[in-house]
């Protein structure tokens, strides 16, 4: 997101070629927010996922399984999913039907 050149806080995603703020939120099958995280722009979508997660973890005991999109793909985030939420959690990748 972007944000006005007066803001305190912010950042730059060289992948977006954006200045600005990043919001990170996990949202359960129905769409409801369940962890939220606001970061500056050049906080990793990784990194802020795993803040979101993090400061949400109290709330997120009864996670089960998290299905996240392509870049989110790897056995190091999945490891540190399970060592925020517990490693009966499993990490799941969505396939897109392009």
């Amino acid at each position: 997101m972007k944000n006005t050149d007066t803001a305190k806080h912010k950042g730059y995603d060289a992948g977006k070629k954006v200045s600005g703020i990043k919001r990170h939120i996990a949202v359960d099958t129905q769409g409801f927010p369940h962890a939220v995280a606001v970061s500056t722009a050049q906080v990793t979508d990784r990194q802020g996922a795993l803040q979101a997660l993090r400061r949400s973890k109290a709330q997120l005991q009864r996670v089960q399984s998290l299905l996240a999109d392509g870049g989110y793909v790897g056995a190091p985030f999945a490891q540190e999913v399970r060592e925020i939420l517990g490693e009966h959690v499993t990490v799941q990748i969505a396939k897109r039907n392009e």
